[in-house]
């Protein structure tokens, strides 16, 4: 061959390298989809027969399926913060170390800092339309009712329409409250000595044992009247204050409606996808769904095997199903990484006066929401990317709800943020077969601010050792929840404490049924050494923030008080068709 020839062969192999780099695979959408307490047990691909999934059977037949996916937290507000960042809660200030968890109401001053960087925040610097439809539950303002230093759109959101705290029985009438033992301790006990104090002096004095002044007996009453008058406040206005609706920053329904609730919402997901079809794209669609109070609209209640519960889950499935076929419809899926899980376990003790059952199903797992038994954090994890990801595919090995965030920014072209600790690893490796072993040696799971328990799956081995420092006090004795309380706590007299810590192999015993001892397992005191090591390690790794779920923070501040309306605190508006129109 000539020297010109090869020339021009090394020439024409340059120009097509330069054109293939030029013409390098587009980055892929993000349609992120986060139920709110549904089980591991209720989808029809994690085993439940009697539950109709079809939509979400049908994306783990395309995608992976992950057995042993974990939240990082068991509750809503510490595992959506670990979710968004990538991060344990307790490094955000995102872990309360008091009995209250999460944020219940709208004027709370705590929230996701604005130190912390969420997926949002590096997809929307790179380039990415990014909208979040349904419930962030992170908080909203700070100093006044118009800052938003912790609304979505602080955090990286171009776009937000839903709830900014929760779904809760109280903001659907006729559903109960969750204040009911709180009420019980803050007001009827409180009455009741009233009434006993106020008899006892009235027999005293009738029996000229003692003499008391009317004074006593009007401030007694004005008391009585002044607790009463509060309950009835509180009761009158926790819906209107606190369930509304917003599109970015303005209030669009108080209080909210549940009248096709789902549906509202899956059309403007729907919708934005449309919108952003021709550029790269993150929705995050975070549902009300399976949260109580149940809901479901005339297509789907009373339809399913498990009543109002059911109902509310196969809507949800609905929804998912309408998410694929508009991707399908846009010739999108092929370029779209979908993830489908939920924010938690089940909430096992949700079961009315009437005895029915209103929280889903942890499947073989003990325990539920608010604790870190397997069905506390066990959670479906579900990805697809045809042509990326194989289909069909199962992987059981430890991973966690805060691998997202890397994965995202990984994908989307974002550099890893090297000013803080990311708790997460990058799913990709795992999802595509290039290695066999999660990168999680070591987790960690936190009751709030309280290491729980650790988490070790060696290298070499296929068991996973977990070990507990303390456990929640089931109530009553026997069940498999804390249904005294409505959920477990994390300190004092509502845990059991382990010296040595309670061991379990969750490979072999996934229901957590048998722990082990010195006698059945020969290693036990090495295995909890090298795991307290762990712990060790991973505490010197914490530093010390603001607590965002203190109880200054959680508590109600009527400056921060977001009205739809001027008029007092009525709150009542309903602009949900109005700012659909004006809609990005």
């Amino acid at each position: 061959m000539s020297k010109s020839r090869k020339m021009r062969l090394r020439l024409l192999l340059l120009l097509l390298l330069c054109e293939a780099q030029g013409h390098a695979a587009p980055r892929p959408n993000f349609v992120l989809l986060m139920a709110d307490d549904l089980g591991i047990g209720d989808p029809g691909c994690y085993g439940n027969t009697t539950l109709r999934t079809p939509n979400i059977d049908r994306l783990a037949a395309e995608g992976v399926k992950l057995t042993q996916h974990l939240a990082a937290s068991p509750l809503c507000t510490p595992s959506r913060a670990a979710f968004m960042t990538g991060r344990y809660p307790i490094r955000s200030g995102m872990a309360s170390q008091s009995f209250i968890g999460v944020f219940i109401f709208s004027a709370s001053s705590g929230g996701l800092p604005t130190s912390e960087i969420t997926f949002a925040k590096l997809l929307k610097n790179q380039g990415y339309s990014t909208g979040l439809i349904g419930k962030w539950h992170l908080g909203t303002n700070c100093h006044n009712k118009t800052d938003f230093c912790h609304h979505p759109l602080s955090h990286g959101f171009d776009y937000f329409h839903g709830i900014p705290v929760t779904n809760l029985r109280d903001c659907k009438p006729g559903e109960g409250s969750v204040f009911t033992r709180g009420i019980r301790v803050l007001v009827f006990i409180p009455l009741q000595i009233i009434a006993i104090t106020l008899l006892t002096l009235v027999v005293l004095k009738c029996l000229g044992l003692l003499h008391v002044p009317p004074v006593v007996f009007f401030c007694l009453l004005c008391l009585a009247a002044m607790i009463l008058g509060l309950l009835l406040c509180f009761l009158h206005y926790f819906r209107p204050l606190n369930c509304f609706l917003m599109r970015n920053y303005e209030i669009t329904q108080q209080p909210l409606s549940y009248d096709s609730l789902t549906q509202r919402l899956t059309a403007d997901a729907a919708q934005f996808i449309r919108r952003n079809a021709g550029t790269p794209f993150l929705l995050l669609l975070s549902y009300l769904h399976v949260h109580t109070a149940l809901f479901s609209s005339p297509d789907f209640a009373g339809r399913s095997q498990h009543g109002a519960y059911g109902d509310a889950a196969e809507e949800l499935d609905w929804s998912v199903g309408q998410i694929l076929n508009v991707l399908d419809e846009l010739k999108l899926a092929n370029n779209t990484l979908v993830y489908f899980t939920s924010d938690q376990g089940a909430h096992v003790e949700e079961v009315t006066t009437k005895g029915e059952i209103h929280g889903g199903s942890n499947g073989i797992y003990k325990g539920g929401k608010a604790n870190n038994w397997e069905g506390g954090i066990r959670i479906p994890g579900i990805l697809r990317w045809p042509g990326v990801i194989q289909a069909g595919l199962v992987i059981d090995e430890p991973t966690s709800n805060m691998d997202i965030f890397p994965t995202v920014a990984k994908l989307a072209g974002s550099p890893l943020l090297e000013d803080r600790i990311i708790d997460g690893h990058d799913l990709m490796p795992l999802l595509q077969g290039k290695t066999q072993h999660s990168d999680h040696e070591f987790l960690f799971h936190y009751c709030n601010f309280y290491l729980n328990a650790v988490r070790w799956h060696p290298r070499n081995s296929t068991s996973v050792w977990k070990a507990f420092f303390f456990t929640p006090k089931f109530s009553p004795e026997g069940a498999n929840g804390c249904f005294s309380t409505h959920v477990c706590f994390c300190h004092g007299h509502f845990v059991s404490r382990h010296h040595p810590p309670l061991l379990f192999d969750v490979a072999k015993d996934p229901g957590e049924r048998s722990p082990l001892s010195p006698a059945t397992e020969p290693r036990f005191r090495d295995i909890l050494a090298v795991m307290q090591q762990a712990a060790d390690r991973h505490a010197e790794t914490l530093q010390a923030v603001p607590n965002q779920l203190s109880l200054g923070n959680v508590l109600w501040k009527p400056w921060l008080q977001m009205c739809c309306s001027s008029s007092g605190l009525s709150c009542q508006c309903d602009r949900e068709n109005q700012a659909k129109g004006a809609s990005r």
